[in-house]
């Protein structure tokens, strides 16, 4: 029984701090997956905490998994380990049941997982965690209480650091498409012999001499030859399901458009030269000294090394124009989805630096580069 503990509260213990070091590299990109939940349940009200509440879930689940391992607060812990897996059980079942949150995020984008797979690893780790709640009597402290007590204080301010510091300063590992040394217009295409995403096809049926009704698939349709028989008409809509996920580009959604809708997609990401990219996806939150600075680092770059600046927005076209009239703007101003805007960079603002393509550079206006280490470090080694 005590080797089955063990075994119980290593593999839990393990999984949850990774689980909580793997979102918390990301909480931006957690608390936007937080808000699709919101949306599903009608708790919108709640979206201007999803960014603490993402920062919070990270570091309870590394906290949790820190404590399981090391038996301190030992019923504590099992019963608030119990409590969230049940919570994320349920979250992970309706979203595969019901088909509205098709990530869970339970691992970030590090490890991608239908909800399916997602509800899959909750019930074996909600198994696990039952075993090690009806025997949580058994689990005893490996330190004395000042020891246990002082690495729990050291666990939690790490767990939050983490968070915290990942918000500031970009993810220390970046697991997106946009990542540095990537070059965009190769993540975007699809090769020739791509296998397509396969669907089943769904017809209502109806007889007209007999009345009867019958649904039928695409391929039965056809290999039945019910087609040829002009008493049965289709009604209605056919209904379309995704049996078999084919090949999809790692960028497939990002498309640049001017204020007119003409597509800038294609010039502005294969620019031969360099180019700084500069993501405000939501302008009426975007830090506003932020974007004074590299306004004036951009002037600098352009004047001195004709260094083309663009900044991208999801917001309207009169929004950006009085934004760049009240901040004075040296750059041109571009349009796209607020969806991948996000993904680019985890700031508002957040810059890039890209030349024939390829992502050079990447950061959060927090620790952005002056305009001498910029030049000395890039641009004057073209």
């Amino acid at each position: 029984m005590k080797k089955l503990l063990w075994f119980c509260r290593i593999a839990v213990g393990l999984l949850f701090i990774f689980s909580g070091l793997i979102k918390a590299n990301d909480p931006l990109g957690f608390s936007y997956k937080l808000e699709e939940y919101f949306e599903v349940f009608h708790t919108t009200f709640l979206n201007g905490l999803a960014l603490s509440l993402a920062i919070f879930l990270c570091a309870l689940e590394m906290l949790f998994g820190f404590a399981l391992l090391i038996g301190a607060r030992g019923k504590q812990v099992a019963w608030g380990l119990l409590l969230l897996i049940v919570f994320f059980s349920f979250l992970t079942f309706y979203s595969a049941a019901f088909k509205v949150v098709q990530s869970c995020g339970c691992f970030g984008d590090a490890i991608p997982l239908t909800p399916w797979q997602s509800f899959s690893k909750d019930l074996v780790l909600l198994l696990l965690i039952v075993f090690i709640f009806l025997n949580r009597n058994l689990i005893q402290p490996l330190f004395k209480p000042k020891t246990e007590s002082a690495m729990l204080l050291l666990a939690t301010i790490f767990s939050f650091g983490v968070g915290i510091y990942t918000y500031n300063y970009l993810p220390v590992i970046d697991f997106l498409p946009y990542k540095v040394g990537a070059n965009l217009p190769e993540e975007m295409k699809i090769p020739a012999n791509a296998v397509p995403d396969e669907y089943e096809i769904t017809y209502n049926l109806h007889n007209k001499k007999t009345g009867d009704k019958r649904s039928i698939t695409n391929k039965e349709y056809l290999k039945s030859g019910i087609w040829k028989d002009n008493d049965w008409e289709i009604v209605g809509e056919p209904t379309s399901v995704l049996i078999k996920k084919g090949f999809s580009a790692k960028i497939a959604d990002l498309n640049i458009n001017d204020a007119q809708g003409n597509s800038y997609t294609k010039e502005l990401l294969e620019n031969p030269f360099y180019n700084l990219i500069v993501v405000a996806y939501q302008l009426q939150n975007t830090n506003s000294d932020a974007i004074n600075k590299i306004n004036a680092l951009s002037l600098n770059l352009t004047q001195n090394f004709n260094v083309r600046t663009v900044l991208l927005t999801s917001n309207s076209a009169q929004d950006a124009e009085a934004f760049s009239k009240a901040h004075k703007l040296f750059m041109e101003i571009f349009y796209a989805d607020g969806v991948p805007l996000k993904t680019m960079v985890r700031a508002n603002p957040g810059v890039l630096l890209m030349k024939n393509g390829t992502v050079i550079g990447k950061w959060h206006y927090h620790n952005l580069p002056g305009y001498e280490e910029l030049v000395d470090k890039y641009i004057a080694k073209q």
